[in-house]
Order: C-alpha cells, then structure tokens, then sequence
C-alpha cells in the first residue's frame, strides 16, 4: 500500500477535521470537506450530488452526455495558478476501497467526466484535472509555467489534494491508489512512475505520447511525406484502402490466421512499389511519388544530413484508418506545440521545419517537462509499484515502436539496477501489444478489456498478468475473443478449433 499524504502541512489540517467524517452524516460530511486547507490550493468547492442522471460537460469534439450516477460528493479544487481538479467520492456504503485516478487526452484542457463516471460507479473514488488549462485556449503553450503543469505538476497536485479529501471524507487513506490513463494519459501514467513513484500502487497506461517531441515530429513528418506540395493529400482513402489491401494479402496469414489483423506488423516487410504503375497502367496503381511517401510514412523521420533514422513511423496494417495522412494540413497538436512552445510564433509555417536542427531545439527547449522518458523505474518498482503499459499495432497518430523501445530501455536500464524481489522487469512491469487496434480503441482486433482488472490482481494478490483476455464487438455481439500477450510473446493458433476463440491461442515467443 502506498504512503499516506502526511506532509506536516496536510497532517495539520487533518488532525483539525474535529470530529470523524464518518461520524457526521453524509451530506454535512460532503459540505465540510470545503473548508480543507491544502498547499497552494486557491478555492475548494463541495457538494453533495443525489443518485440518477448526471449532466457530464462536452469535451474537445463531442456534446455533452448523460451518466446515471451513484450518490456521491463531488469536489471541485483550484491549484494555483489554474489547475481544476475534480474528485468524486461515492457514499462511504458503496465505496470500494479503491482511489482510481483518470487521465486526459490530446492538450487536455478538460476534466475527464466520462471516465470518472465509470469509475465511480465500479465504487472508486476517482479524480481527473484539466492540467492547468481550458481546452478553448492554446496561449497557455507559451508559459514555461503552463507547460510544466500540463507536463507533470498537474496530475502530482491532483493526485496530493485528492487523497487529502479522500482521508477526510471517509477518515482513512484508500487501500491501495491506481492511475489510468491512454494517450496523454498513458504519457501522465509514465510520467508518474518516473517523477513521483510513491503516488500510485498501479499504474495502466496506453498509447502514451512519452516520446512527446519525437512522436510531434513524427506527425509532422507523415504530413509532410503525404502533402508535399499543399495541405491535400496525394494519398487517397481509397489509395490507402488498396494498399490495406496489399499489405494483408502479404502478411495476414503470417500467424497462421486470415482475420484482416496482423499480429506482429515487424514480420511483415511489405514494400508499396508492388503497386506502382508500370507502363499504360492507370486507376489501380499508386504512381512514383505516392509511393515514395508511403515509404518515409513506414520509415518515420531521417535526418537529412546525416541519414540517420529519428524515430519510428507507422506500422503496416492499418493504413485505412491514417488521418495524419488524409486529413488537411497537419494534426493540430504538433503544429500549434511546435509554433507556440517552440518557435514562439503562431503564425509559423510548418513546412518549414527542419529535420536535422529543430529536433534539438524543441528537445532543449521542451524535453525537460514533457517528455516521459527516463527509462530508470527503481524506484517505482522497488516501493512495490506494478505497471501495465499497452498499445494498439494500428496506432495510426502515436507510433508504437516507440513504446516497445521504451519498454527495452527500461529492461536495459534496470540491468545496471538490479532488484533482489524483483530481478525481472516483468516482476513489476510488462507491456501488451493489441494487434489491430487503433488508438486506445477501435480498429480491427480485440479491442476491449480489462486492465483495471489486472492491474488490480497484481498489486492485490500478487497474480502477475500472463495473459490478458480481449474481445472484438461488432453491432453488441461478441465476434472474437483473443488473449493478449506480455512483449515479447505473441499469440499463437493451436491449429485447431475456433480462430476466433481464445481458448484456442497461447502466449508464447
């Protein structure tokens, strides 16, 4: 279990809480928890919220919705400068134990009000911060300030204030502490295990933009490779639906299955000049260029001057779902982090950036507080911390070779460090690679599973994950169910029985 939040400024305004929070009732004890006087906290509202439908705000690209929600007390905080946080807490009957925090996605900039709705009502107390920022305004990528708390403070603050409610509210700590999250959450998981190891006994964390500049820069690059001359694309859905096509009746079968879902995309050697044009060919062919700029998209970014490869691209597979490629322009988050973080100009030109001198700059003037990295997790692993990190192979806007390096960094990185309780780094750490998911869902593969679960049973009860179970939905029925393995295992069909029964495959190398 993790150490309670004991600072002497926090074991102060407990120790003045009077009389026992679950000893008053649980609407007064909900009012009493915005009188709390925490570090650098500005304003603490509470209130008590009656089960049924709860109104959860739009976020950045879709309306508002409605949960129907547990009675709970929801807490609502400001840490200087801006950082909202949130935390809900179900009545102290329906709590199960439990303190699960949720992170966010793209630049943040909202509370994540679905995902601390289905936590609360699995009966954890569950909080979320919207980093220091609104979504609507993008001038905060110029404060140093700003930029740190979206890259670490934020979530460290969250995570102190919230388990300070947590004790007052229920009049202990919870048993044990999770932190969930994919995308940017994934990179505020990591960021967690590297910063502050103490914080959380489990840590779930998906498609993580770490590699914050270099996954950026990627981005830019794909847009680059596939918009050469304007923000259109020279590479259409349909070209990229052939070339899907091409790329699976290659390699599809590699694992011994024809499912449109290839296992491992690094078995796969696919080159896209078999469909060039040759001669009077028209209409089913890609021509020179289209060709070249699939490869730099399969390739991923290389130094001009030097040759030497930066980072990894896409992985074949899942060319039909590339919106680097087929959208207009650039995605917005490298564009507007490089113009405003890095250039300082808001009007500048994308296409003006330099593979072989602006990485340098924008990892010099960034890399610090943004990127989640550092490949050292003693620390976490040996206060007894348990990490799942996954990330689907048709990831189509974060690159997931780059996760599986990271992960080999940490194995090499913990070689030099080595643990008498946890020799192995998948003692306390393993990854799970989805085939056929793109990112953080959604894809061809079986995109749906449990990690809470798993992460659960390991920090618990000491099950380590050997095999996740997933499934695949298609109009709310079950099609496939498929195990996911810890990297560097794969799944393997028997030979025999259903392909699309999990109780058919096995993890092994």
């Amino acid at each position: 279990m993790r150490t309670a939040y004991t600072s002497a400024a926090l074991a102060v305004t407990l120790s003045l809480s009077g009389m026992s929070a679950v000893a008053q009732n649980t609407a007064d004890a909900c009012a009493a928890l915005a009188t709390l006087a925490l570090p650098d906290l500005t304003s603490i509202e509470a209130e008590a919220v009656a089960p049924g439908p709860f109104e959860l705000p739009a976020g950045p690209g879709g309306p508002a919705t409605t949960a129907m929600l547990p009675a709970h007390c929801r807490v609502l905080g400001v840490v200087a400068p801006a950082i909202r946080f949130e935390v809900w807490l179900p009545e102290p009957s329906a709590w199960n134990g439990r303190f699960e925090a949720v992170g966010g996605g793209g630049f943040a900039g909202v509370i994540s009000h679905g995902a601390m709705a289905g936590a609360l009502q699995a009966g954890y107390a569950t909080a979320s911060t919207d980093t220091g920022h609104v979504a609507t305004d993008l001038e905060w990528l110029g404060n140093a300030g700003r930029l740190r708390d979206y890259g670490y403070r934020a979530i460290n603050e969250m995570t102190s204030k919230a388990q300070a409610v947590i004790e007052r509210y229920y009049d202990r700590s919870p048993d044990y502490s999770y932190f969930n999250g994919c995308s940017t959450g994934g990179r505020q998981g990591l960021m967690q295990a590297q910063r502050f190891p103490n914080d959380y006994d489990g840590i779930v964390t998906g498609a993580p933009v770490n590699h914050f500049v270099e996954t950026h820069f990627t981005q830019l690059w794909v847009a680059l490779a596939a918009k050469p001359v304007s923000d259109e694309s020279i590479l259409s859905a349909e070209d990229l639906a052939r070339v899907n096509d091409a790329v699976l009746a290659q390699c599809d079968t590699i694992d011994g299955v024809e499912d449109r879902v290839i296992e491992d995309p690094r078995v796969c050697h696919f080159d896209p000049a078999v469909l060039q044009c040759s001669g009077s060919q028209a209409g089913e062919c890609l021509n020179e260029g289209q060709v070249s700029a699939l490869r730099k998209i399969y390739s991923g970014p290389v130094n001009p001057t030097t040759g030497e490869s930066l980072f990894p691209g896409l992985a074949p597979g899942g060319e039909t779902t590339w919106s680097l490629v087929t959208s207009p322009g650039p995605a917005q988050i490298p564009k507007e982090y490089f113009a405003r973080s890095v250039f300082k100009n808001p009007n500048w030109d994308w296409r003006t950036f330099d593979f072989a001198d602006d990485i340098d700059l924008a990892r010099r003037l960034t890399g610090e507080v943004l990127d989640a990295t550092n490949p050292d997790l003693s620390a976490f692993r040996d206060g007894g911390g348990k990490l799942i990190l996954y990330h689907g192979w048709n990831d189509q806007v974060i690159f997931p070779q780059g996760t599986i390096d990271y992960y080999e960094r940490v194995e090499a990185a913990l070689t030099t460090k080595p643990s008498t309780t946890n020799p192995e780094t998948s003692d306390f750490f393993r990854l799970f690679m989805v085939p056929g998911m793109t990112h953080c869902r959604g894809g061809t593969g079986t995109d749906q599973f449990n990690t809470q679960a798993a992460i659960e049973a390991w920090v618990e009860r000491g099950v380590a994950p050997d095999r996740i179970e997933a499934s695949r939905r298609e109009d709310g029925a079950v099609t496939r169910t498929r195990p996911l393995c810890p990297y560097p295992q794969t799944a393997h069909y028997d030979g025999s029985g259903d392909p699309n029964d999990t109780s058919n495959f096995v993890c092994e190398l």
